[in-house]
């Protein structure tokens, strides 16, 4: 029982991220934006990591106005290990400590089907887990000392459906190693008040998927609306899941609340039909 907390008591629901200090892996678009801007409205402080200088400025200025913490960014490349090991002194020495690490820094999965496994080549498969999964790696083994030190540290690899799908052999095993690295780091970590956990979402809307429908469509020679509704239908809840949404899910993780979530993956793609997970 958590001391001042009596058995049968319902608390509000106060995710606690006020002045946590946060690193966001991939925070100049998409899911990473999503999450940084969150966790700003939530009170962090919040570090925005990428490799564009230029467009990771511009959108820092939509996380500053998000909430009252500072802002922060910082320009570097995960796939390099000097690069991670800079970046995380320089949070460190300027928000004054790391409690939080989000992964978001991947390439986005394509649109369909990669070549069948004649044409696929050694460097599809290489570029991927030297990106996602050794980039993760990376930002883990620099930021986690300084979160075991403390007692405390929440980090959250962002990964993806194909984890649980055979349609992508690319995207499932970058997927599935991530998943599987994200346990291990679980079992290490969480004795030492560090939890690690693996978001996985599925097609989400972010600022790529109108050209993404408009290309699928002119393809097939059908209109835009059908394409998305066919999207919508690949969920349980009737639409593709917005980058906020999938957002919300990782604040909680990454938040003193989610003690109970170690180890694990949570789906936060809409629901997949016709399938079941246990």
């Amino acid at each position: 029982m958590q001391p001042g907390r009596a058995s049968g008591t319902v608390s509000v629901m106060d995710l606690q991220l006020g002045g946590k200090r946060a690193i966001v892996t991939g925070a100049s678009r998409g899911i990473g934006l999503a999450v940084a801007t969150t966790l700003a409205a939530e009170g962090a402080d919040v570090a925005m990591v990428a490799r564009d200088a230029a467009v990771l400025e511009g959108s820092s200025s939509l996380v500053d106005a998000a909430g009252p913490g500072r802002v922060v960014a910082v320009p570097a490349d995960t796939a390099d290990d000097a690069s991670v090991r800079e970046m995380v002194a320089a949070v460190a020495d300027r928000l004054g400590g790391v409690d939080v690490l989000v992964n978001a820094a991947a390439r986005p999965a394509g649109p369909g089907p990669l070549p069948g496994l004649s044409e696929l080549t050694d460097d599809d498969v290489r570029v991927e887990l030297e990106t996602k999964l050794l980039g993760y790696l990376r930002c883990a083994r620099a930021a986690a000392p300084l979160m075991t030190e403390q007692g405390w540290g929440r980090i959250v690899n962002i990964s993806g459906l194909n984890a649980r799908r055979s349609t992508s052999l690319v995207g499932s095993v970058r997927n599935v190693a991530v998943a599987s690295m994200t346990a291990a780091l679980a079992q290490e970590l969480g004795p030492r008040g560090v939890n690690v956990t693996v978001v996985h979402p599925g097609l989400t809307v972010t600022g790529r998927i109108p050209g993404m429908i408009a290309e699928r469509a002119r393809d097939r020679g059908v209109d835009e609306a059908t394409v998305r509704a066919e999207l919508d239908a690949t969920t349980t809840i009737g639409r593709m899941t917005t980058a906020h949404e999938v957002a919300d899910v990782v604040a909680f993780l990454a938040s003193p609340r989610s003690v109970a979530i170690n180890g694990d993956a949570v789906a936060a793609g809409g629901g997949s039909p016709g399938v079941v997970h246990y």
